[in-house]
């Protein structure tokens, strides 16, 4: 992909989720020539982790897949950027993340693989609130700027509950993290790093 297409790319993404959405500047034989060069590029990364044995070569695929659906996302984004396209981005480099931190993983076993597992599950969930918050706010913003002052009291009401929702989910996963790490303990210990943790996230 050429320089200039990822600069426009980029500059896109950075200013995703703005409260209203731009028409495309990006012409549609660029856009064409952009995804057809995104997936020489996967191909390339694939042939890359050819060499590669086991795990190595898990993760290696895992990023080379993960970089194409990403690049695919922003560069939609770019060529109709909506509120819609921009989370599918945030959504697409959260899932990337996911996968390559899951196959890292592997590398490890017994809980320390365990906790590993969570971590990575905890920073999707937080990554996936985080965008879907965004486009929540987004939306409200938008529609409450063309109403009534009732109207976006409603949409205040609706990026709050957003947030909320999204913190509750991101506790959810932290306590499913804490919770797991505490497997690794015995008897009294593993109790009270139990009761540690329920009280730390509010779980009776």
């Amino acid at each position: 992909m050429n320089t200039s297409t990822l600069t426009a790319i980029a500059a896109a993404v950075g200013v995703a989720f703005c409260a209203t959405a731009m028409a495309s500047t990006m012409p549609k034989e660029e856009y064409k020539a952009a995804k057809k060069s995104i997936g020489a590029d996967y191909k390339s990364a694939k042939a890359g982790c050819g060499p590669l044995q086991a795990n190595a070569k898990d993760i290696c695929l895992a990023q080379a897949k993960g970089k194409e659906k990403v690049a695919l996302a922003e560069l939609e984004a770019t060529y109709k950027p909506t509120a819609k396209t921009h989370y599918e981005a945030r959504i697409a480099k959260a899932e990337a993340d996911y996968s390559v931190a899951k196959e890292r993983c592997d590398d490890k076993a017994g809980n320390d693989k365990d906790v590993c597992v969570k971590e990575a599950k905890a920073a999707l969930t937080a990554a996936k609130a985080d965008a879907k918050t965004q486009m929540k706010s987004t939306d409200a913003n938008k529609a409450a700027a063309a109403t009534s002052a009732k109207a976006r009291n409603k949409a205040h009401k609706q990026v709050a509950e957003a947030r909320k929702d999204a913190t509750l989910d991101k506790r959810d996963a932290d306590y499913a993290v804490a919770k797991e790490k505490c497997e690794a303990l015995k008897g009294g210990e593993k109790d009270n790093c139990l009761d540690d943790a329920k009280r730390l996230y509010g779980k009776s």
